[in-house]
Order: C-alpha cells, then sequence, then structure tokens
C-alpha cells in the first residue's frame, strides 16, 4: 500500500474532511486498488491475491463452523474514528451476521468483534498493518484484532484494548493452535496457512 498523503494536522490545521474522504475514494477507486484513510494518512491498498483470498475463506469457514450466528465481512469498510477520523477496509470484520445491513460503504463498529488483516507482499505493509492499524483499532475499541503475517509466518492475536492500545499481544508461528479470546472464543488451527505465503 502506498501513503498518498502524510499531512499531520496540528490543532490550527484542520485534518482532512471525512466527507471529502469518501468522495476521494468513490471518484478515484479503481479495480486494482482499495483507498483507506487511518491516523490522518491517505493509503492506496493493493488488491488481493489469490492466496491472501484462500486465507480470508479459511478464517470464513473456521467462523461459521464454530460461531454461526456471526459472519467474517470481506473488505467492509468500516468508520475507525476513536481520536482521529479514519476509514479502513480490513480483510475481514466479524460481527453479528445481520451487524451491516442498513449500513453505507463506511460502517459503524458497533458490534464489532474482531477485525483481520492480512499482510500483502507491498512496501507499506510494516506500517499499515503492525503498526497503524493496531493502534486506530484498539483506539477505536475494536476487542480483537488478527494478523496473518505473511511475512513472518505468524499469527498475531491483539487483544484487551484500553483506548490507546492492545494491552494482550500474542505472537504464534504458523502450525500452532491460536485462540481468539473473549468475545470472539474461537481456536484457529493454522497449520493450513504454511501453504498460503507465497
Amino acid at each position: 500500500m502506498t501513503i498518498l498523503n502524510d499531512h499531520r494536522s496540528t490543532p490550527s490545521e484542520p485534518r482532512l474532511p471525512e466527507e471529502t474522504f469518501e468522495e476521494i475514494a468513490r471518484i478515484a477507486a479503481r479495480e486494482d486498488v482499495y483507498f483507506e484513510f487511518i491516523n490522518g494518512k491517505l493509503w492506496e491498498k493493493p488488491v488481493p491475491d489469490g492466496d491472501h483470498a484462500m486465507i480470508i475463506q479459511w478464517l470464513t469457514r473456521i467462523c461459521i463452523q464454530a460461531r454461526p450466528e456471526l459472519w467474517l465481512f470481506p473488505e467492509q469498510g468500516l468508520r475507525i474514528h476513536a481520536y482521529r477520523n479514519g476509514h479502513a477496509r480490513p480483510d475481514g470484520v466479524l460481527a453479528p451476521s445481520g451487524a451491516m445491513a442498513g449500513q453505507s460503504e463506511w460502517a459503524a463498529t458497533d458490534g464489532v468483534l474482531l477485525i483481520a488483516e492480512v499482510t500483502s507482499f507491498d512496501d507499506d505493509t510494516d506500517r499499515r498493518d503492525r503498526i497503524d492499524k493496531p493502534r486506530a483499532y484498539a483506539e477505536t475499541g475494536i476487542p480483537v484484532y488478527l494478523l496473518i503475517d505473511r511475512d513472518s509466518c505468524e499469527v498475531v492475536v491483539h487483544s484487551e484494548p484500553d483506548g490507546t492500545r492492545y494491552e494482550t499481544v500474542r505472537r504464534l508461528p504458523f502450525g500452532k493452535p491460536a485462540e481468539l479470546p473473549a468475545p470472539v472464543g474461537i481456536t484457529l488451527d493454522t497449520e493450513p496457512l504454511k501453504d498460503w505465503v507465497n
């Protein structure tokens, strides 16, 4: 993902209004990228590759089998603003199956139990997925942030958001069971992830 604007506002400078971002995303949307607005920065996110899609399919199946009342919404736009206005398009959003009914392209985070991200093979994945997004999701109060890191072949489970950061971060190599804590309550058999790291 390429950062398009690293303008950091000060109290005397206005931030990019949400409405302006939404209009930019609508007009500039192309088939090969998505746009996100996280911590005051406009990011260009590449469309996922085939292995990335297989990981989301794998996670969806597990969630449906373990918790049929929930659904993993792929690429659902979310308003992630606690202290900063932001818009993210996570790879997966776990919420009650009817949670997105009546929502706009950029839904509220009410009822979201987990956000899942899968690293992409681009220059910005380190900053975006490992630094900016965990902070933004913790500030928003998302209970669990699951990062499937294809670079390090690890599953990273962030939980217990305190409004600034996640207090608990567990790193597990692919192949080890990964427990997604309450309110999710699902254990992942991560062995299949070894096949989708290329």
